[in-house]
């Protein structure tokens, strides 16, 4: 294929994939969101003084970390039907997607709990904060600034983690560049041009993190 004919495909599949590329950044999006939802009290849950508490979110972070995304949403969208339990593939894409990072951004929010030192807690204590008041007030805000860099490499995770979604005929920007190769039967480039978006996307938000950071270290002064 000669460049005009390159061209002249990549800007007939533009539209296509560039609202498949948008459908991408939503889902992760909503992801993202729910797997703080679920992520945070199950950080908090894993540094709490009561092993009946610690145990089933240490199962849940090691069942999600150690089991493949792809095997997940098999599990929630072909399994559970068979026990009557049925989501539309959005809902079941969403669902998996944020259970999974969900785990991994419960690890990041202890991790950064933890690196806050132990002096706060005692000086919160010795102003009369009780246990949850120093947590929400004093050390969470000291703990999302250390934890902006690894929650932005979870959100960039996601974006492309969002192409396992195809296989359950969720609409994305892998499942749109499939469908427009189905028509044009030229994979290389089509696939080059997707991943040259999911590119794009990844420096966007990397860009989007370190504005945050700088936003936060300068509030932090």
């Amino acid at each position: 294929m000669d460049s005009q004919g390159l061209l002249e495909l990549l800007r007939e599949a533009a539209p296509v994939m560039l609202r498949g590329a948008g459908y991408t950044v939503v889902f992760a999006l909503a992801s993202m969101l729910g797997g703080l939802l679920i992520g945070f009290p199950v950080a908090v849950m894993r540094i709490l003084p009561y092993r009946v508490l610690r145990w089933p979110a240490g199962v849940y972070v090691s069942l999600m970390r150690g089991t493949p995304l792809l095997v997940q949403m098999f599990v929630i969208y072909y399994g559970l039907p068979s026990v009557g339990i049925e989501f539309t593939p959005v809902t079941a894409g969403i669902l998996a997607l944020s259970l999974n990072a969900g785990a991994f951004l419960s690890e990041s929010l202890r991790g950064a709990i933890a690196a806050v030192s132990k002096g706060q807690w005692a000086a919160s204590y010795s102003l009369g904060l009780g246990y949850w008041s120093t947590l929400r007030c004093v050390v969470l805000p000291q703990a999302l600034r250390i934890a902006v860099p690894a929650m932005s490499n979870t959100l960039i995770s996601l974006i492309k983690d969002t192409s396992l979604v195809s296989v359950i005929t969720m609409t994305e920007l892998m499942l749109s560049t499939k469908e427009v190769i189905a028509t044009t039967f030229r994979p290389l480039p089509l696939y080059l041009a997707a991943a040259g978006i999911y590119w794009m996307l990844s420096l966007l938000f990397e860009a989007l993190q370190r504005r945050a950071e700088q936003r936060l270290n300068r509030a932090h002064r």
